[in-house]
Formats: C-alpha cells, sequence, structure tokens
C-alpha cells in the first residue's frame, strides 16, 4: 500500500481525534466551573480555546493544525498527568471527573500517535512527489 493510500484515512482520524479533544474538553469545562479557583477555570478555558481553534484549523484543512495538535495534546499531558488530585479521582473508581481523566489522557495519546503517523506519512509523500519533480540544477546555467 503506497503512503498517498494511507495518508487521506490518517488525516481523518487525526483530524476526528483533534475534535474529540475538544469535545471532552467542553466536558471538563463544565465539572471544573464549580470546583476550581476563578483563576484555573480561565486558565483551562483559555487553553481549550486555543485547542478549539487549532480544531477549526483542521477543519479548514489548515496543515499547521496537526503539528499545532501534538503540541497542544503534549502540554495537556504534562499539565495534566502530573497532578495527584487526578489519580485520587480515578481511584474512587467511574465516577463523571474519573471518566473525563481518563477518557481526556487517552484521547491526548491518540492524537498524539496518529497525528505523528499522519506527519511521517505526509513527509514521505512530499518526498516521493520531490523525487518525481527534480528541481533545476543551478550549476546548468
Amino acid at each position: 500500500m503506497q503512503p498517498t493510500s494511507r495518508i487521506m484515512p490518517t488525516r481523518r482520524v487525526a483530524r476526528y481525534l483533534v475534535y474529540s479533544s475538544v469535545v471532552i474538553g467542553l466536558a471538563l469545562l463544565i465539572q471544573l466551573y464549580s470546583l476550581v479557583p476563578t483563576w484555573l477555570f480561565y486558565l483551562v478555558l483559555a487553553g481549550w480555546v486555543v485547542y478549539l481553534f487549532v480544531a477549526i484549523e483542521a477543519a479548514r484543512g489548515r496543515e499547521i493544525a496537526y503539528p499545532s495538535a501534538v503540541i497542544m495534546s503534549i502540554l495537556t499531558l504534562v499539565v495534566s498527568l502530573p497532578q495527584p488530585e487526578h489519580y485520587s479521582l480515578a481511584a474512587q473508581g467511574f465516577t463523571l471527573a474519573a471518566l473525563t481523566f481518563i477518557i481526556g489522557s487517552a484521547i491526548q495519546i491518540a492524537t498524539i500517535i496518529s497525528v505523528a503517523y499522519y506527519l511521517v506519512l505526509r513527509r514521505r509523500e512530499l518526498r516521493i512527489q520531490m523525487k518525481g519533480h527534480p528541481s533545476p540544477d543551478v550549476n546548468a546555467y
């Protein structure tokens, strides 16, 4: 199977994972509103707005959305995973907050993997296209 035949479905999966991150982020915002200090809520809201912008750019077909999504997913995990409160939520059983944390973390990891795979396939495709159309030799003139 050529990279070109795998690239579009991979891009679609990556895009849907970005959309899923926005949806789970909205669920998180709703839960956080009454639980955390106002400043922390607005900080999380700001991150969600940036992720929403990345999702809009992905929907518009802008390539910059994909590396941006990887960065946002990594930042989300870096901020979220070290928090001991999140693990105590998960230890309490299947509460809405625990499910949001678990599903959100899984979506971020899946986003990183699928977008990275898409970017590798895209780069390989561009390299193949460049070999098919050699650039003019500067020394020939």
